[in-house]
C-alpha cells in the first residue's frame, strides 16, 4: 500500500490568541503546519481525489483569525475541519509555534500539536 503525505509547514500568522487579556490586545507571530496522509488515488491529476493544500492554508488563515484563550482549541478546531473535509486521511497532524511567548527568559517558541490516526 503507498500512502501519500501532503503538509504545508510553517505557515506564519499574526494573531491574538492568548489566555491573558494583554496577548489578545498586543498579538503575536505564529507558526502552524498541517500535515496529513491517505491512500493516493490512481488519478493522480484529479484534484478532488488528493488533499487540497490551498484548502488546508485557508483553513489556518481562518482560525488563526479566530482568537482563543487557548492554542489547543484552535489546533482542535483546525483538526475538525481538516477531517471534515477530508474525511479520508488516515493520519492527520497540526501544529502551533507561538513565537517569543511573552514570560520570562528567552523562549523561542512554545508548541501545541494534536494527532490524529484513523480507528
Amino acid at each position: 500500500m503507498f500512502v501519500q503525505t501532503v503538509a504545508l509547514k510553517d505557515v506564519k500568522c499574526y494573531a491574538f490568541h492568548g489566555f491573558y487579556p494583554e496577548e489578545q490586545l498586543t498579538g503575536n507571530h505564529f507558526l502552524t503546519t498541517i500535515e496529513v496522509t491517505f491512500s493516493p488515488s490512481t488519478e493522480t491529476e484529479d484534484l478532488q481525489k488528493t488533499v487540497n493544500y490551498e484548502v488546508l492554508n485557508s483553513i489556518i488563515l481562518a482560525e488563526m483569525k479566530a482568537t482563543q484563550k487557548l492554542l489547543e482549541t484552535v489546533v482542535k478546531n483546525m483538526m475538525d475541519k481538516v477531517l471534515n473535509a477530508y474525511p479520508f486521511v488516515l493520519t492527520a497532524s497540526v501544529g502551533i509555534r507561538k513565537l517569543h511567548p511573552p514570560m520570562l527568559g528567552e523562549v523561542g517558541h512554545s508548541f501545541v500539536e494534536l494527532s490524529y490516526t484513523k480507528p
